[in-house]
């Protein structure tokens, strides 16, 4: 029998996010490693043409003009200038025939070698004039530079033309490069799509499979079938969902026997036989979600819908037991609360504000959920624009103060009379829901605090245009204090 292989949501996912980026990525940076290793040339050939161009008019005119102004009487050599002049030109050149080559050198290093020749006519004219040698014989080397000059200047033409040509090639080669980067990038880009699209489809159906498994198997827990166990899920992610989901059912069947054998401990079998109660509604909508979720391709909003919800659940039978931690309490509330805001994400936001050390308190599970839902149902939905939700845990002494807080659209006077003057009564087990989302509903609530707790007050109610809020507040009680009680989570 062939092995089925396990999927993992997270794994997947990264996988495929690392290959599209390996995919992509190389023709990116080898683009980019082109594009700036030519326009470094690039750059290399304007500086070398602008540095030529700057030797045109020393060469042209200006050497020829300051010897003349030697010859003429007017200044000394050594004032005219004609010598840095000459340096300036021979350095130049010396330095662009270093970073050039082929033809390009040929026409600088000719210019190069009839500078040689200037500097001779310069000496001439220099020791001309100390040996007051006749004027027309030292206008007569003035000539010869004006002419030597132009065969410089039509040198350093040659050479900026074949520079020019070169950049104008080199351009050429980067255009041709970028084309080419650019059809890769989009080949590699359509198989990163393809490649993607198969894993998406891969892990959705494999999803959607396990999501179904699970919604068909709770589907017939809730039809009162608690042999019915999970099997088969490929999905890691999923499995621990599916594990709880097995695990509820067992506990169930478990209580229901129990009550059967057990009818002179009625009121506490039937109250968790309650708190083992999973509002159908509640998880159908949710694994819809999921489903949702799954197929739009939000990995992430799946992986957190699973995770909490499978915290929901495990927390919810807590392996049978009634009383919890106050921090897995809270932990409950903001998992049910994170897999709402998923649903209702236009309409919900919420917060779970914590004061005090908490970490020793323990309390009857399944307090804060119901008001909570309550607030969701019965508050925020029925306000335009929806609102905020936000919980409340703080130990004041030897005290546990707890508030679900709404910004829903509160309550009628008459409609909060009502619901106080019905927590004031004889506390009494509501054995059936009170609507389709109330839960366990305040009343249950209410008589489960009193119960617990023996005291005689349990939930307390304001209400107004801006929202409402029910609170309570309980002795704290340590897992030591409880060790007598069967029904501690271990």
């Amino acid at each position: 029998m062939q092995r089925r292989k396990v999927t993992s949501i997270s794994a997947q996912v990264r996988r495929s996010v690392w290959s599209v980026a390996a995919l992509l990525s190389v023709p990116v940076v080898l683009g980019l490693g082109l594009v700036l290793l030519y326009t470094l040339r690039y750059q290399a050939m304007i500086q070398r043409m602008d540095a030529a161009a700057e030797l045109k008019p020393v060469v042209e005119t200006n050497l020829a003009r300051d010897l003349f102004s030697v010859a003429a009487g007017r200044v000394s050599f050594a004032e005219s200038g004609v010598p840095e002049e000459i340096a300036l030109v021979n350095g130049t050149l010396e330095r662009l025939l270093a970073e050039t080559s082929g033809s390009r050198q040929l026409h600088l290093t000719i210019a190069r070698r009839t500078m040689d020749t200037v500097s001779l006519y310069a000496e001439q004219i220099r020791d001309g004039m100390a040996a007051h040698r006749p004027v027309s014989e030292i206008e007569a080397i003035v000539d010869e530079v004006w002419q030597v000059g132009a065969l410089v200047d039509d040198k350093i033409d040659g050479f900026i033309a074949e520079e020019i040509a070169a950049a104008a090639a080199e351009s050429n080669r980067m255009r041709i490069t970028l084309i080419i980067a650019a059809a890769v990038e989009v080949i590699l880009l359509l198989i990163a799509l393809v490649r993607t699209q198969r894993v998406t489809d891969r892990l959705t159906g494999s999803i959607r499979e396990a999501l179904h498994s699970l919604e068909e198997a709770v589907r017939r827990i809730a039809q009162g079938q608690f042999r019915e166990r999970v099997t088969g899920i490929d999905v890691v992610e999923l499995r621990e969902l599916a594990n709880q989901i097995n695990l509820m059912a067992a506990r169930l069947e478990g209580l229901i026997e129990q009550i059967r054998q057990k009818q002179d401990h009625l009121a506490k079998a039937e109250l968790r036989t309650l708190q083992a109660q999973i509002n159908p509604h509640f998880l159908y909508n949710t694994l819809d979600t999921i489903v949702w979720q799954a197929e739009s391709g939000k990995a992430e909003d799946v992986i957190l819908l699973t995770r909490s919800l499978s915290d929901f659940f495990r927390i919810s039978l807590s392996a049978g037991a009634d009383w919890i931690p106050v921090e897995q309490e809270l932990r409950h509330a903001s998992a049910y609360l994170s897999i709402q805001k998923i649903r209702y994400r236009d309409i919900l936001n919420y917060r779970v504000d914590v004061e005090g050390d908490l970490s020793d308190a323990w309390i009857p599970k399944l307090l804060l959920q119901p008001l909570v839902e309550n607030a969701l149902y019965h508050g925020i939905k029925s306000r335009r624009g929806g609102g905020v939700i936000r919980i409340t845990a703080r130990r004041d002494g030897e005290r546990l103060r707890f508030a679900v807080e709404d910004t829903g659209r509160g309550m009628a006077p008459e409609k909060l009379a009502e619901l106080r003057a019905s927590l004031r009564e004889e506390p009494a087990l509501q054995t059936t829901y009170e609507s389709e989302h109330s839960g366990f509903g305040l009343r249950n609530v209410n008589f489960r605090i009193r119960l617990y707790y023996r005291q005689d007050e349990g939930l307390r109610i304001d209400a107004d245009d801006a929202g409402t809020t029910v609170s309570f507040d309980v002795p704290v009680l340590r897992k030591e204090d409880l060790e007598h009680d069967q029904g501690v989570s271990g």
